[in-house]
């Protein structure tokens, strides 16, 4: 099993170097440190909620409004801070509220057993709507540049933010490694009706699992809103496909019962390393957009074609 495990992330990890490989060739720049730099610090967001949405794939599940709440969970973290807010109280409360909105979905799903495709494709909606309402569609600009919401910055010359994605990835595979619920995230996602009879309690284990998705979204937004300075209730548009497409690029399976943390990581590099790659190298964005959705594709057409296999 651990074989298997290593394979599946073998792939997604030579695609990367590939992928690195041909942009340096085409313009060097891309070995430079700053570059690097930058491709690690964009990772971040995008990393840290897909590390939230490996769980929720891998127990079945799906999430399409993950973008829409880091952008409802950046303006609320903007005005707290406009508020003067502590910095502390202010993680707390937007990574809390981002809990909130996936227990919303998780408890939709759950107790009205709907599908969490449906589920999630209304309160997308409902999460961009809200974040318009409370803003009036206006951008809440921080009122000063504030050091303790910038998590990229320091840290041995690696972005904080690096530092913190990494940890929650070695927590998250340990869990999902070495603890029950980490064994029932994989058996509910395996198949309900039998890790029913064998005692899990679906409920609750899909619960949690939206709940700390949606946890991981309030973090990446308050790194979003450090970023741009701004809480922005359009931003994040489209990065729900990011997310989604670097869990199942890292190896794991739409099905459910399959996927791992550094797969996800790996993913989300691959992803951020063909965008930039195709800033350096004059690629127009049309293009980069054809590039991305092709890849998604073919992230797909694999899981479908492993599954078939299994």
């Amino acid at each position: 099993m651990r074989l298997k495990s290593l394979l599946a992330l073998l792939g997604p990890f030579i695609a990367l170097l590939v992928v690195y490989g041909l942009f340096g060739a085409r313009n060097p720049a891309m070995f430079t440190e700053d570059v690097l730099l930058n491709i690690l610090a964009q990772t971040v967001i995008v990393g840290t909620a897909a590390i939230g949405m490996t769980l929720i794939i891998i127990s079945g599940g799906i999430d399409l409004s993950v973008g829409s709440m880091i952008a409802l969970c950046g303006v609320i973290a903007a005005t707290l801070v406009t508020k003067g807010i502590d910095p502390p109280l202010v993680f707390l409360t937007t990574i809390g509220f981002g809990g909130l909105c996936g227990l919303l979905n998780g408890g939709l799903s759950t107790g009205l057993k709907l599908l969490p495709f449906i589920v999630t494709l209304g309160t997308m909606q409902v999460f961009r709507g809200a974040g318009k309402v409370a803003t009036n569609g206006t951008p809440v600009n921080l009122p000063f540049d504030v050091t303790a919401y910038k998590p990229w910055m320091g840290g041995a010359g690696i972005p904080w933010g690096v530092w913190l994605m990494v940890a929650l990835a070695v927590f998250f595979t340990l869990v999902l490694r070495y603890t029950r619920f980490g064994r029932h995230v994989f058996a509910v996602g395996s198949n309900e009706q039998t890790a029913t009879l064998c005692g899990v309690n679906v409920t609750r284990t899909k619960l949690f699992v939206y709940i700390i998705g949606g946890a991981l979204a309030g973090l990446s937004a308050v790194m979003n809103m450090a970023k741009s300075s701004q809480g922005d209730p359009t931003t994040a548009g489209g990065w729900e496909l990011d997310i989604i497409a670097a869990v199942v690029i890292g190896g794991a399976s739409l099905s459910g019962g399959v996927g791992t943390v550094l797969g996800t990581l790996i993913g989300a590099l691959l992803m951020t390393t063909i965008r930039t790659g195709c800033v350096l190298n004059g690629i127009p964005t049309p293009w980069t957009e054809i590039i991305t959705g092709a890849i998604i594709v073919v992230a797909v057409i694999i899981d479908r074609l492993r599954n078939r296999k299994a």
